[in-house]
């Protein structure tokens, strides 16, 4: 009862996300059970009024629906599915509801497969063991054993069928339904009047054992597919089962041992050691070290003291923490992580709609081939004509499956993606993993992403004949009203000399420029030389300041420069590496930074950085990366999501490096969890990973197709006398859905390594 409590943390259902007066939601669905059924009701949402945009992914059974709330509604959507044969799942499920739901699937997959297997395997020795065949009432107890196989375990094939052609559709269990019905109501009328049928030249053999044999394997083909997409979701479940069940609050001067659901924001909780952190919050007392991995894909642990942040699901070491709890439910961290890679999963890659056209017209396809086979062997087959045409017919609807089309691409998607998340990074879609994977360019931003992006206060030079101390007090004050980094370590200077700070008036900043405004009824700018000059200041003295990563703040008072500001923001400790990887990546590094060229070219230099932009405004950015398009470079920006969001949005890829507690970075198409540039090499291996099984997928799935329907039809038989048997195209066709599913799989391992 507790879990659920938790889980309903999470609920999301319906899920809707508001932009642009439109809607868009996402509705579990169950009763697909093949590639055409996704396509069929993605279809029909694309059909309703006021619906912009649909997806539904066969792999997670979810559908992704954008539309007109003025046009329309849930509960017409509702009907939609309803009319389309499906069935929309319960609104209270939570973020674990896709993996739970597919538990639940490979369950019953597993009753259903037991229950065939039980009793088919003495309907296959009955029916092959020579010694047997002489058995009093053999049909009839082949036809008792068959029964229960084809109408109780697959009845939900015959089922779904019936429902199909109720709408005049057809999908994959329209093809097995055909192949065994035709074999057991075949061997049905044997068993009943085996006299008739041989007087009118007919064979008198029965296919009971092919009938139960195919629904068994059939079963057994869907109990491994449903595993393995299970298995798919495992990344989900991971995160969702970060969470702990309950947490301990402090009640006065109690602790009190409470469920997680009933915490609020506010309330104080403790975290005993080596217990995970229940919720996001801010540590008031202790210290400890905490094991972030789960979040940033860093293996090394965080430190934690009084004033940090912490994060639901991340795991303590050895020391207690009181906490102080910032975000519950669908707010925190993890839940937006969960939010995102679901989200994320449900995104098709242009790669597949080639897939999807396929998969559209398979099934009319197969039900042709299947009746032209069985006409073509009806006059020309060997004797007796009618069984070899039977069998044909039933293998090419057996072998026939667009099941492995349908899941090549999702289930590859759900794995590559789940998996990066792990390594805290968060693509978000196919789409953007397919774009990834052509990127041959990345353009850096310096400041915050090669560097530490907290520029510290080095020493103010005071000109022109100003006081150092009425230069740095005018400064301040004005750099009080800014949140930029920079202006923050000259306020942190002013107070660490003693300086008493005024008011400012007239304040005016520009983004990636300065800030200028009136304190003391003189006007004080500070900024760029660039942007002093664009002040009409003209700025003589530009230095280094005289060490790596060292940059110049110009303050001038009135119509005059009246100091330079030394600033030195550090080059991250792993900076280097990242160049290096990337460049064994085969990638072109470009660094475009906002900061003076000298500063610029000493941290380009360090790292081994070839091509710099330097004093470069936000919308400079977006024009270098417009060109470098334009020349035919495939980029990816990588910056902090705020100056750098023009150039994010105009990249091919936008790549932005978050905190740890930012993670909706709503400009980037990838987040890196961990502020740490390598994350950018896991983003584009993880791409090239996921887009290599795809293609092998797909080739896979039609190759199959294409080889499999053909010699299931016979054309083997002329040149060789090679004919399939229908248990072997069962045996097939479950093992082409599954081997595509397992591929995906291994991308578990060569991402999350």
């Amino acid at each position: 009862m507790v879990r659920r409590q938790c889980d309903r943390l999470f609920n999301m259902e319906p899920r809707t996300h508001k932009q642009n007066g439109l809607v868009e939601t996402r509705l579990p669905i169950e009763g697909m059970e093949c590639a055409a059924c996704a396509i069929r009701l993605e279809r029909q949402f694309r059909r309703s009024d006021g619906v912009t945009d649909a997806s539904v992914n066969f792999a997670t059974n979810e559908a992704t629906v954008t539309y007109d709330p003025r046009s329309n509604t849930i509960d017409s959507l509702r009907e939609i599915v309803d009319r389309t044969g499906f069935k929309v799942g319960a609104f209270d499920s939570d973020a674990s509801a896709a993996p739970a739901a597919s538990d639940r699937v490979a369950q019953t997959a597993l009753s259903r497969f037991l229950l065939a297997a039980a009793l088919s395997a003495p309907v296959l020795i009955l029916s092959m063991a020579p010694a047997l065949s002489s058995v009093p009432y053999r049909s009839w107890i082949l036809l008792v054993l068959t029964t229960p196989v084809v109408f109780f375990a697959g009845r939900p094939i015959f089922a779904d069928a019936l429902n199909a052609l109720k709408r005049g559709s057809a999908n994959m269990n329209t093809l097995i339904a055909l192949g065994v019905g035709s074999s057991y109501a075949y061997s049905l009328a044997v068993t009943i009047a085996p006299a008739g049928l041989s007087d009118s030249g007919l064979d008198v053999h029965v296919y009971f054992e092919a009938a139960a044999v195919i629904i068994t394997l059939v079963l057994l083909g869907r109990l491994l597919e449903a595993r393995a997409k299970s298995g798919t979701q495992e990344a989900i479940r991971k995160l969702v089962n970060l969470r702990p069940d309950s947490t301990f609050r402090f009640e006065g001067e109690e602790i009190v041992e409470v469920p997680l659901l009933s915490i609020r924001v506010g309330d104080r909780v403790l975290v005993k050691p080596g217990s995970r952190v229940p919720v996001d919050g801010v540590v008031l007392s202790g210290s400890s070290d905490v094991d972030e991995s789960m979040l940033t894909g860093e293996p090394f642990p965080v430190t934690k003291r009084p004033d940090a942040e912490v994060v639901g699901g991340t795991m303590n070491g050895v020391g207690a923490l009181t906490v102080r709890v910032a975000r519950i439910g669908a707010d925190t961290v993890l839940s937006r992580i969960v939010e995102i890679v679901r989200e994320a999963q449900g995104r098709k890659p242009p790669i597949q709609r080639l897939a999807d056209r396929v998969a559209a017209i398979f099934v009319p396809i197969v039900l042709g081939v299947a009746a032209a086979a069985f006409a073509v062997w009806m006059m020309i087959g060997p004797e007796p004509a009618h069984t070899f045409a039977i069998v044909v017919f039933v293998s090419v609807l057996i072998i026939a499956c667009p099941c492995a089309l349908g899941l090549a691409t999702p289930t590859a998607i759900v794995v590559g993606i789940g998996s990066a998340a792990t390594k805290g990074v968060l693509i978000r879609g196919g789409d953007v993993l397919e774009r990834l994977q052509d990127v041959d360019t990345v353009v850096v931003d310096k400041t915050g992403t090669l560097t530490e992006g907290a520029p510290q206060f080095v020493d103010l030079r005071a000109q022109n004949g100003f006081d150092r101390s009425v230069v740095l007090r005018l400064a301040a004050s004005l750099e009080q009203h800014s949140e930029h980094p920079i202006g923050r370590s000259i306020v942190d200077a002013a107070r660490e000399n003693d300086l008493s700070l005024m008011q400012a008036s007239e304040v005016e900043a520009s983004v990636g420029g300065g800030i200028r405004g009136k304190v003391d009824d003189r006007y004080v700018t500070i900024g760029t030389a660039t942007f002093l000059e664009s002040q009409n200041l003209k700025v003589s003295v530009i230095d280094s300041g005289g060490g790596l990563g060292r940059a110049l703040v110009y303050v001038a008072i009135d119509d005059s420069i009246a100091g330079i500001v030394d600033l030195n923001d550090r080059i991250r400790v792993t900076s280097k590496d990242a160049v290096v990887e990337l460049k064994k990546l085969g990638l072109r590094v470009v660094m475009a930074s906002g900061d003076q060229l000298v500063a610029a070219e000493a941290v380009a230099r360090e790292l081994g950085i070839d091509e710099v932009f330097a004093e470069t405004s936000p919308e400079g950015k977006a024009r270098l990366v417009e060109r470098l398009r334009k020349e035919g470079a495939k980029v990816a920006v990588v910056g902090d999501g705020i100056n750098d969001a023009p150039a994010l949005a105009a990249a091919d890829v936008g790549i932005a490096i978050g905190t740890g507690t930012d993670v909706a970075i709503e400009t980037a198409d990838v987040t890196l969890v961990r502020d740490d540039l390598r994350s950018v090499s896991d983003a584009i291996r993880a791409s090239r990973l996921t887009m290599k099984v795809i293609k092998q997928n797909l080739f896979f799935a039609f190759a199959y197709n294409v080889v499999g329907i053909p010699v299931a039809a016979g054309a083997l038989y002329p040149v060789m006398g090679l004919l399939l048997n229908p248990m072997i195209a069962s045996a097939a066709m479950a093992l082409s859905s599954v081997s595509v599913v397992t591929n995906s799989l291994r991308l578990k391992s060569r991402i999350g390594r």
